[in-house]
């Protein structure tokens, strides 16, 4: 479906083994090239709702749908694609960093989807490219810097090619500089973007659109300037701005 929208979650509700209650009615449309930043408490249930996103959790009552096909996940194949259309960048790039080199990490993904050959040699280069670390492509992951391992996650991800790119806390434990790299990464991209983030600031920076997730619900949905502009809002879900920080 062509004009089908990247995210379609539709009355989604869902509870833990254990009885906890994570979601309770969500719904949520990401159009095509939109960037959503995920905010909330923690325990809002954010995380629940990203492993819906590629199938990790089912849905137990609602659906699901990635680029207008709805996740099933009893059926492998349409699985498998899923987790080809959404990429999870995880909060902490060792996570995801697993092979001796960086290219092979890179490789990893875009191989067990069939890619072979010189395809598969330029799905990696592209993907280092974008986040300028062509250079590492030999090196140990282990032997780079944390803000350069964050970045060599995000391209095992964009090696893929997905059609949505989840990013989990993605300026956590950064210095400035990295965090400022890395958000000048982010922004060049042209993919769907869903940011779970504390941080306010980068969610200004980077994503139009704000979501707040709270006790399995979304009690907010608006751009993200009236959102952090917002103070009562912002005590009521226990976000708060840094200290100096103002938005006009």
């Amino acid at each position: 479906m062509t004009n089908a929208p990247s995210l379609l979650i539709q009355e989604l509700a869902f509870a833990y083994p254990d009885g906890n209650q994570a979601l309770f009615g969500v719904n949520l449309r990401v159009e095509r090239g939109e960037r959503v930043a995920l905010l909330g408490p923690n325990g809002a249930g954010k995380t629940t709702l990203v492993m819906h996103m590629n199938g990790i959790h089912p849905a137990e009552h609602g659906s699901v749908s990635v680029a207008g096909e709805v996740i099933d996940t009893q059926d492998k194949e349409l699985l498998r694609r899923i987790r080809g259309k959404v990429g999870v960048v995880f909060q902490d790039p060792d996570d995801q960093l697993f092979m001796p080199t960086v290219g092979e990490d890179i490789a990893f993904g875009p191989y067990n989807m069939g890619l072979r050959g010189a395809e598969l040699d330029a799905a990696v280069d592209e993907a280092l490219a974008l986040v300028h670390m062509s250079e590492y492509k030999d090196r140990p992951p282990h032997h780079l810097s944390f803000g350069q391992r964050r970045r060599v996650a995000v391209a095992t991800v964009l090696a893929m090619k997905p059609e949505i790119l989840v990013l989990d806390e993605p300026s956590s434990n950064l210095d400035p500089a990295s965090r400022r790299e890395l958000a000048d990464i982010l922004r060049s991209l042209d993919i769907t973007m869903v940011m779970v983030t504390h941080d306010l600031p980068y969610a200004y920076e980077l994503c139009a659109r704000s979501v707040i997730l709270k006790g399995g619900v979304i009690v907010a949905d608006g751009s993200t300037h009236a959102i952090l502009t917002d103070s009562a809002l912002l005590e009521a879900n226990r976000l708060e701005l840094p200290v100096g920080f103002s938005i006009q």
